[in-house]
């Protein structure tokens, strides 16, 4: 793997100033069949879930779940038009195999996709985040948020989501970071350094996302635990909360999927360039692939996590009550145990206290008259 390297003295485009084409072609790196397998999975998955997404939202009357589902369906939207956009290129450069100097010598169209892997990489991390916090104030806090809110809000929030995340992938197109050719040529990516802007514009990509993932984290666990209170006590609260618990599954795989695929990148990137130490290529193509696995895997949480499919894997559950929390019995007897033991000595404590006060108000009631004169 061989690159030119053009000093910007002879006019050579920023985004070529390090890596510059043409490059020796290994196809044991990056191959044609590699990204048309990744992007034709994707593509698919998310298109299936679109369609369950939109049969779902029709026939949901849950006011809390529409918003849910308006939520994942941009998720939805934003993984598949980043495996749309950014595979569509990767793909052409590896049956084409052409000049990226040639075919763009102003680097507008490599800013261009560069812009795309920021923009399309933070979407689902900052959707994950919305969706954590979105949960934890419907569930923790239902009366802070009005019963007659419009689903437009949500719709807005989504949006608000895109405009952060496109803001931050314009930051390099003013100075604030830069965007590259990347090995083995058929990418380009905000320059990993520990120089400058670069190395804040790395750190601010790796942050945003690693913030994101902790505050998905921490909301989602205070949800959680407050879901199994609730969903261990009386089977009227629990048919009352089925969808609230089946959300929250989905939400929960949602965030272990974004975890397991993103954390490496991110935590790459930071030690990268606070190391100083030099850019390992086959490591970055490695923990990229990585988290594009993030937009292939999301879209089956939506299609198989449900109680419609739950019902069916897993027929000779008890699905009459109508909860996801019978499928562990046993843990929800415990639960309900220690819920019940703690509030006993409670219970127990008000109770005596009010029969003291009825023995004194009997007492009191039952003096006798005064004798009359």
């Amino acid at each position: 793997m061989n690159a030119t390297t053009l000093p910007l003295a002879n006019n050579t485009p920023l985004c070529y100033s390090i890596n510059s084409p043409p490059f020796n072609y290994h196809p044991t790196i990056a191959s044609a069949y590699f990204s048309s397998i990744f992007s034709a999975l994707g593509l698919t998955s998310n298109l299936v879930a679109f369609i369950v997404l939109l049969k779902s939202f029709r026939q949901t009357h849950s006011r809390s779940r529409s918003f849910f589902l308006i939520f994942l369906g941009g998720l939805v939207v934003t993984d598949f038009m980043g495996l749309l956009v950014t595979g569509s290129i990767v793909i052409s450069f590896h049956v084409t195999h052409f000049n990226w100097r040639r075919l763009d010598p102003n680097c507008h169209f490599c800013n261009f996709m560069g812009m795309s892997m920021v923009f399309y990489g933070l979407c689902p991390l900052l959707l994950g985040a919305t969706m954590a916090v979105e949960r934890f104030v419907g569930i923790n806090r239902p009366f802070a948020r009005s019963t007659s809110s419009p689903k437009s809000r949500t719709v807005y929030m989504v949006l608000m989501v895109w405009l952060i995340a496109g803001s931050i992938a314009l930051l390099p197109l003013t100075g604030f970071g830069s965007y590259h050719m990347q090995m083995p040529g058929s990418w380009c990516f905000f320059n990993i350094s520990s120089g400058g802007n670069d190395l804040a514009f790395s750190l601010v990509f790796s942050l945003v996302g690693l913030m994101c993932i902790v505050v998905s984290f921490l909301l989602n666990t205070v949800s959680v635990v407050t879901l199994i209170k609730v969903c261990c006590g009386e089977d009227r609260t629990q048919r009352r909360r089925d969808h609230e618990v089946e959300m929250m599954v989905q939400l929960i795989l949602i965030m272990v999927i974004a975890s397991i695929c993103w954390c490496p990148l991110l935590v790459f990137i930071a030690k990268t360039v606070l190391s100083g130490g030099p850019l390992q290529i086959r490591y970055l193509l490695l923990w990229l692939r990585f988290a594009t696995w993030n937009q292939i895997l999301d879209p089956w949480v939506y299609i198989l996590f449900r109680r419609a499919v739950l019902k069916r894997i897993y027929p000779r559950f008890n699905w009459s009550r109508g909860s996801i929390m019978t499928l562990y019995p046993s843990f929800s007897d415990t639960v309900r145990r220690f819920t019940r033991a703690s509030l006993g000595s409670t219970v127990a404590t008000d109770q005596t206290g009010e029969m003291g006060k009825s023995n004194v108000t009997a007492k009191s009631s039952l003096k006798p008259p005064p004798p009359s004169p």
